[in-house]
């Protein structure tokens, strides 16, 4: 966005290079404003029309762009900056080369590198700690690490090949023109004032989709958070964030990331496993003194009230009787043998977020504390940021719905039967591989609609308009297009991940009629219930329980489809 705006003033005599930053200040002034009004009338309730085929389409744009940028970026260390000397000892056509050579194996040996630490955790070799270590901080580490590597080149090359970050501070003489903006707003001409509400509106627009989308996420009511959802305190700190930012010449600060939902999620699982550790222990306890089951539950009970500091609802009353039932239900069946703790209790255990405020005040304040690591931060080569945007682009595609169906495009019909052999989503069963194939190749035309916009030299800065374009259409024309259970199955947030089985044979073939299934006898599939916090998600992102095991889901689907035979 601030590309755009900075294309349009330099090309205005009467803004140019030296109001560019008091024209933007005056951007993020009308946002700010916006912002405020937005939070002010309660607008954010209008987040709930957003479905996943915008969140994934504007998903899908941002890789696109960050992998445009990582381009962009290789090809111009081939090439000399603008307003810099072409006739600088390390712009001859030699060290230029060099440069270029050294980019392209630092970006990429950075990319490689950082996509192989993400996967620590199933290597094979060095402790649990270490993997976890290396998976949950590599990419810095290889930051780290290429960056110290960069300084192995020979003492002859001139001191900038590789080329290195160039950022000055707010009290660095390069940034002294920061200062003035305040000053320098009032020389911007009125006609230049009310033209920055354009922008403005588009960035208002980008903020209140990407972080109420976040933080809609990271406050699901399936969560059972204790604290209420703050959507539009949110909204009203972020409009001050807005124009603290545009009144000292940077751009604005957008505070999704302690939004997200897998910080939301962390939390849960930390809370869930503290609250199966006890129980666990309560029944062992129980065990040893040879209680009967009945009892054993009343003891976990006991210690579930104890720990669990929620109110008593119905849902905590529901909790508990699912808990019941899981440890009666295993003296009833013979089959599960005696009840083990270990292993019957953990598809039964609650909801529940350790709620705190200490992590997103630590993002903060490292934040603010790398203002004072710049000096090291100057340090690190510029092809390492080419790098780096690749590896955010390419990491944020597993796990999106519209790009594992774009894969699925390609699979051959001899060969779809191979996804259902790993963990794959629902829909993959649920729904016709036509009905799957068509929304494919409409949400691919659609974003390629989106970012051509992005292609246009100055109503480009329009892009977000078609993202908001998308509550109508998903509404009014697409329930017309599909039917809606294959709608809901395909424009919901994510859907259970089931592990598959190789005994399953169903038909992914594109003339696949409306019957979801390629198998018709339930006997043919062998599934295990898939009850994990990150797999069960409503229409709208939200979690939600599921008792049912996905082979009598199956068995309802069928029903649903009139297409239900009874099993031999």
């Amino acid at each position: 966005m601030y590309t755009y705006l900075y294309n349009f003033a330099k090309g205005k005599q009467a803004l140019g290079q030296h109001l560019f930053l008091a024209w933007a200040g005056w951007v993020c002034t009308w946002t700010a404003l916006l912002l405020f009004l937005l939070a002010i009338f309660n607008a954010c309730v209008v987040i709930n029309r957003f479905t996943r085929i915008a969140g994934e389409t504007f998903g899908m744009l941002i890789a696109v762009l960050f992998i445009q940028e990582a381009v962009k970026g290789l090809v111009s260390e081939f090439k000399v900056p603008k307003n810099d000397d072409p006739n600088k000892a390390k712009y001859q056509f030699q060290w230029l080369y060099a440069n270029g050579l050294l980019a392209i194996a630092f970006s990429f040996g950075l990319l490689y590198t950082a996509l192989k630490s993400r996967k620590a955790r199933s290597w094979w070799f060095g402790t649990a700690r270490f993997r976890n270590f290396v998976a949950d901080y590599g990419v810095p580490l290889m930051v780290v690490m290429w960056t110290a590597l960069s300084f192995s080149v020979p003492s002859k090359v001139p001191s900038d090949v590789p080329r290195r970050l160039f950022s000055p501070l707010l009290w660095e003489s390069e940034s002294a023109y920061h200062w003035t903006v305040i000053k320098d707003m009032g020389k911007v001409s009125p006609t230049y004032i009310f033209a920055a509400f354009i922008p403005a509106l588009m960035i208002a627009g980008l903020y209140f989709f990407d972080h109420s989308v976040a933080s809609q996420l990271a406050q699901q009511k399936e969560f059972n958070l204790k604290n209420p959802s703050a959507y539009h305190y949110d909204i009203l700190l972020l409009g001050f964030m807005t124009l603290l930012c545009g009144l000292l010449g940077l751009p604005p600060s957008n505070g999704v990331l302690p939004q997200s939902p897998m910080h939301t999620k962390s939390l849960a699982v930390l809370k869930k496993q503290f609250i199966r550790k006890k129980l666990v222990a309560s029944a062992k306890e129980s065990i040893k003194q040879k209680a009967s089951n009945s009892e054993i539950y009343n003891k976990m009970q006991t210690v579930f009230i104890e720990i669990d500091s929620s109110p008593i609802t119905t849902a905590v009353v529901k909790e508990l009787k699912d808990l019941q039932d899981a440890v009666m239900k295993v003296e009833e069946d013979t089959k599960l043998g005696k009840f083990d703790p270990e292993e019957h209790i953990d598809a039964h255990l609650p909801v529940r977020v350790n709620e705190q405020r200490v992590s997103n005040l630590l993002q903060s304040l490292l934040l603010a504390a790398s203002i004072t690591a710049m000096p090291l931060i100057k340090l690190i080569p510029t092809s390492l940021l080419w790098g780096y945007f690749a590896y955010m682009a390419i990491d944020s595609l597993p796990g999106n719905q519209f790009w594992e169906r774009i894969l699925l495009l390609f699979v051959p019909s001899g060969r779809r039967y191979k996804v259902l052999e790993k963990v794959h989503a629902s829909f993959v069963e649920s729904v016709p591989f036509r009905s799957i194939a068509i929304f494919t190749i409409f949400q691919i035309m659609y974003f390629l609609v989106c970012y051509g916009v992005t292609w246009i030299p100055i109503a480009g800065i329009l892009f977000p308009v078609p993202f908001f374009l998308l509550i109508s259409i998903r509404q009014h024309i697409l329930p017309k297009l599909f039917q809606l259970h294959h709608l809901r199955e395909l424009d919901a947030a994510e859907y259970e991940e089931i592990a598959g089985s190789p005994s399953r044979a169903p038909s992914l073939n594109l003339r696949e009629m409306d019957s979801g299934y390629g198998g018709s006898n339930e006997g043919e599939v062998t599934m295990c219930d898939a009850e994990i916090l990150d797999e069960l998600t409503t229409s709208r992102g939200e979690l939600k329980v599921r008792n049912l095991s996905f082979r009598e889901d199956r068995r309802t689907q069928q029903i649903y489809h009139g297409d239900y035979i009874q099993p031999e």
